[in-house]
């Protein structure tokens, strides 16, 4: 039953496209602003050697993705909300399997906003760069957008209805200002680039550039995110499990 439900809900949600406007269409906006106001001079980001362009298709497309991830919050919480959960799981359907078809859901989505996103910068805004740069980037961000999925599930499970807006707005915003993918942090105050590290939207922006680059140097991006993601799975079976035993 896993597998059919994964794809069923995958399916569901490609077809709510009123929930994937922000998800597609913003970071294509906003690429086209910044992209076309400051991509067309040709000239490299200090800190890490690429053009402004590919540096601002890589920050537009981290955006897309978080927002893709972080959007499953809303699924759950609606879920939690009418009682979906609790009868899945008189159903065969495992706890594993109704967490991992929202992961999974998360991951679809931000693939095809990072994939809209580059062919934008590439056709639209003449970006250059390798068609393997191109891929490693876009892997980049598609591995690193796991932790933002697992982010938005221990959200779903924690925020009632009423919350759950207001919630997902302080996460979203303040990951993607830590993260870079709005600002530069080289603009901003050297303590904001210090707590940035902290956060795993920094390490998705810098997981981008390394692929970007292709000079290695990914090490690092990963393994944070990854830690990342250890401890937000650990978090989220416990809740599961809590949840499941007052049910």
């Amino acid at each position: 039953m896993r597998p059919r439900y994964i794809a069923l809900e995958v399916a569901r949600q490609l077809r709510n496209l009123r929930s994937l406007v922000f998800t597609f269409v913003l970071p294509v906006v906003m690429l086209l602003i910044f992209g076309g106001a400051y991509g067309s001079s040709g000239q490299l980001d200090g800190s890490t050697g690429l053009p402004w362009l590919v540096v601002t298709t890589v920050q537009m497309a981290g955006y897309g993705a978080m927002m893709a991830a972080l959007s499953q919050a809303f699924t759950i919480v609606n879920e939690r909300s009418i009682g979906w959960n609790r009868q899945l799981r008189i159903t065969p359907l495992s706890g594993t399997g109704y967490l991992v078809s929202k992961v999974v859901a998360a991951l679809t989505i931000a693939l095809l906003s990072i994939l809209l996103t580059i062919a934008v910068s590439t056709l639209v805004l003449g970006a250059r760069l390798a068609p393997a740069e191109w891929a490693m980037a876009a892997l980049g961000l598609w591995i690193g957008v796991i932790p933002f999925a697992l982010i938005a599930i221990l959200i779903g499970q924690f925020a009632k209805p009423e919350f759950a807006q207001p919630l997902f707005m302080v996460t979203f915003l303040g990951l993607a200002i830590l993260g870079g993918l709005w600002i530069p942090l080289q603009v901003m105050p050297g303590w904001v680039s210090d707590v940035a590290q902290i956060v795993p939207s920094y390490w998705l922006n810098r997981l981008g550039q390394m692929g970007a680059l292709g000079s290695g140097g990914a090490l690092t991006p990963a393994l944070v995110l990854g830690c990342w993601a250890v401890v937000l799975t650990v978090l989220i079976v416990w809740r599961y499990r809590r949840d499941a035993a007052r049910a």
